[in-house]
């Protein structure tokens, strides 16, 4: 924004400009004053080129760099975007595990605290409790899952 506002005052101040001779003259404190109309002679006329300043071209100028900075913004607001997207995604996958972390725990507690463990069958009132061995097989596999899911945290 600061760069196109420098570049808009520049553009008006160009097309304010007209060609003028120049002069240059002293102050009484022998400061040199460079201007289009001296206050006093002799003044010096310097040998500056100016030229009347082409409208259509400025104009054209004018309107290429706004499209570069659009291009530049947006390719900028793009990225910002992506970045914000990936952090977000980021944080919802550290709250995924942490989620799941935290039930992987408490299963195995549960497991661990239960003296009988059962099986759901197709009803609520079908059960089928698990032996000795398969018991120590379902603790043995939440143990794991447990480790498995909470290791990074």
């Amino acid at each position: 924004m600061k760069r196109t506002c420098t570049l808009l005052i520049a553009l008006l101040l160009v097309g304010v400009v007209q060609a003028a001779e120049v002069y240059r003259t002293t102050d009484p404190k022998g400061q040199p004053i460079y201007t289009d109309r001296p206050d006093r002679l002799p003044a010096e006329k310097l040998d500056i080129a100016s030229r009347s300043t082409d409208v259509v071209e400025v104009k054209s100028r004018y309107d290429a760099e706004m499209k570069r900075y659009a291009r530049e913004e947006e390719t900028d607001g793009s990225a910002v975007t992506e970045a914000q997207d990936a952090r977000k995604a980021r944080a919802l996958t550290a709250e995924d595990k942490a989620k799941r972390c935290i039930d992987a725990r408490q299963k195995y507690e549960s497991l661990m605290n239960a003296r009988r463990i059962y099986e759901r069958g197709e009803t609520d009132e079908d059960r089928r409790y698990l032996d000795s061995d398969e018991i120590d097989a379902a603790r043995e596999t939440a143990r794991k899952s447990m480790e498995e899911l909470c290791a990074g945290l």
